[in-house]
């Protein structure tokens, strides 16, 4: 079994190897050290030169000893073809695994498995004598909500619907929404949205042009029907999104005003609800403005702040918090103070 020092030096000469251009005329042994020391290798323009002798003959480099310094580069015959991945390429696709994963084709997920196993492995070889190896070990995104653990989706269907969204084809399914009832649905996938720990597929349905959304842990069965959708004029992903669709609500907006504490004033002036948000202060209280999506979303985040909100406008919703907090307080109405 080859040593540390062995699988180190062949991991860095064959980053050098990808550093050599195919193209131009060459790169001078100075500048592919500086290159291999971005990669988080610590080397000398000499060690540099010795490695370049070493491979010379083995891989059909060229040197160009006309001019001083000497340049390098692959030979024209003898074009680069590394089935490898640099340092930056593992350290990204590491970062981004867990990202990418839910919102790739199954069939793209497989293929790029062997080179997330790769870019593990390149990690973790480089880990002692790398800082940018590390870094992925030092950097993670977390939810800002309770995580939940995300349901099971067959990966069949899976698989089906994924085809029909990028085949841009009808598919025939069973689905079983909040109820117990299973519905047929002749449906057009539109495109797939991943919510926390939800994957949605974004739809039409039959005839109608009204989109909806179908989480894809509920489809019970789902046919292929070789049959191309219907299209559905003007709709931009960008813009469901934008107009709130993933927040669980009819789209429109309203004016919120709200008293806040002062540990929530402090919080909403680094994290704004919205452009137009203000915030002042009136008789030593703290008041909210600002215009933002009518939703569930909403609400959660009303009802999570608990005593730290009291919404003042507009009534409608003053009236249905009021209602939804007086309910969660009957449930405790037999615990003594």
């Amino acid at each position: 079994m080859p040593s540390n020092k062995t699988r180190n030096s062949l991991a860095r000469q064959w980053e050098l190897l990808k550093l050599l251009p195919t193209r131009t005329e060459g790169k001078t042994a100075k500048e592919l050290a500086l290159g291999l020391i971005e990669a988080g290798y610590e080397i000398s323009k000499r060690q540099v030169e010795r490695d370049l002798l070493d491979l010379q003959e083995f891989f059909g480099l060229e040197c160009d000893d006309d001019q001083v310094p000497y340049k390098w580069r692959w030979s024209f015959d003898r074009p680069a073809d590394l089935p490898s991945i640099t340092l930056a390429e593992a350290l990204s696709l590491v970062v981004v695994e867990d990202t990418l994963k839910p919102l790739l084709p199954l069939s793209v997920q497989r293929t790029l498995q062997s080179k997330f196993s790769q870019a593990r492995s390149q990690l973790a070889m480089m880990a002692k004598k790398s800082s940018t190896a590390r870094w992925a070990a030092k950097v993670k995104t977390v939810p800002t909500t309770l995580p939940l653990l995300p349901p099971s989706i067959d990966e069949g269907i899976l698989e089906l619907i994924q085809n029909a969204l990028l085949l841009d084809e009808q598919v025939q399914a069973t689905y079983q929404g909040m109820s117990d009832k299973l519905i047929e649905l002749r449906l057009h996938p539109l495109a797939m949205v991943t919510r926390g720990a939800v994957v949605y597929l974004v739809a039409t349905a039959k005839e109608y042009s009204d989109v909806r959304l179908y989480a894809l842990h509920r489809f019970k069965a789902v046919t292929r029907t070789f049959e191309k959708l219907k299209p559905l004029k003007g709709f931009s992903l960008d813009k469901y999104i934008t107009d709130g669709a993933l927040q669980f609500g009819e789209g429109g907006e309203i004016e919120l005003t709200a008293l806040i504490s002062d540990e929530m004033a402090r919080l909403l002036s680094e994290t704004p609800i919205s452009t137009d948000q203000i915030l002042s202060s009136k008789n030593s209280r703290q008041h909210l403005k600002a215009t933002v999506l009518d939703s569930w979303q909403l609400r959660w985040w009303i009802l999570s702040h608990g005593p730290g909100i009291q919404i003042l406008k507009p009534a409608g919703l003053v009236k249905e918090m009021a209602s939804t907090l007086r309910s969660a307080a009957d449930q405790y109405s037999d615990i003594k103070k």
